[in-house]
């Protein structure tokens, strides 16, 4: 787990601090936020390179400056998961929560057995369209809890690491946001609490800067 504050100099031990991230990931999602774009560039760049040569794991890029509408959003996942055609939904037997759900592999490889999903920008549909954004991570964040917590035999184990500005780390902070709880229709039951067992989504909040330890004597 991401186990310490966010007050803490540093959660590291060694220079290398991918596969203390990936093992972060075994629990949780990760929010990493900074107010310095190339250093979240950076993050994300060298946590893809570190899970791409991971065997049996599938790594989803998104570019998020280039994502402002659902329809951006699809052009760019169905393009890295292999599956049936993506309708621009959501919900429904071609939408992205399908998608999302699929294993499939591309010709002449084996079906993965983990999915990382690594969101670049993600802030910039969230204040393009924050109710677009709000589904898509209930979406995100309910298919990788179902498919770990409602099936007897785990099918992919999948989880996604956001990454942002301070806009971000806001969200991420708010109770009502959907890294916090799982969205509700009306006075109803959240689909994927009911779904997966789970109250709120295992999402963690953290500073790249922390996770990459680049500012441990500032901060001693």
């Amino acid at each position: 787990m991401f186990g310490v504050a966010d007050s803490a100099p540093s959660i590291l031990g060694s220079r290398h601090w991918q596969p203390e991230v990936m093992a972060g990931l075994d629990d949780q999602h990760l929010v990493a936020w900074s107010d310095r774009p190339r250093l979240r560039a950076r993050f994300a760049a060298e946590l893809y390179r570190f899970l791409s040569h991971q065997q049996r794991v599938e790594t989803v890029v998104l570019h998020g400056r280039s994502i402002t509408s659902l329809d951006h959003l699809c052009d760019q996942i169905e393009r890295q998961i292999p599956g049936p055609d993506l309708h621009r939904e959501i919900d429904g037997p071609h939408g992205l929560t399908e998608l999302l759900r699929s294993n499939e592999s591309w010709p002449g490889q084996l079906p993965p057995r983990a999915r990382y999903l690594i969101w670049n920008d993600a802030d910039v549909l969230l204040r393009a369209d924050p109710e677009l954004f709000s589904r898509v991570v209930d979406a995100v964040l309910g298919v990788a809890a179902e498919s770990e917590y409602s099936n007897s035999h785990r099918l992919l184990f999948q989880r996604s690491v956001f990454t942002g500005g301070p806009n971000l780390e806001r969200y991420a902070r708010d109770q009502k946001g959907q890294f916090r709880c799982w969205m509700a229709e009306g006075s109803e039951e959240p689909f994927w609490r009911l779904v997966s067992g789970l109250d709120n989504p295992p999402v963690v909040t953290k500073p790249v800067d922390l996770l990459m330890e680049r500012n441990r004597r500032e901060t001693a």
